[in-house]
């Protein structure tokens, strides 16, 4: 982990967003828009998916999920 990352800083240690996005290229583009946006916002949305901010990851059944290598 690079130690200047926003995670790293900030400790960061549970998922409370997520966006699904098929495309590698759309989903970059939304990373940059996200990334410009105020925390006010950021936390609006983050409460109307996560009202409580749970860890989002404890959630996951990755024994059930197909993945693709190479996509």
């Amino acid at each position: 982990m690079h130690p200047k990352a926003f995670t790293a800083r900030y400790n960061c240690d549970k998922l409370v967003y997520f966006e699904e996005i098929e495309a590698g290229e759309e989903a970059t583009v939304r990373e940059r828009k996200f990334k410009k946006w105020k925390g006010d916002w950021k936390i609006q949305l983050i409460e109307d998916m996560n009202p409580s901010w749970s860890d989002l990851s404890l959630n996951w059944n990755l024994d059930n999920r197909t993945f693709r290598a190479n996509n």
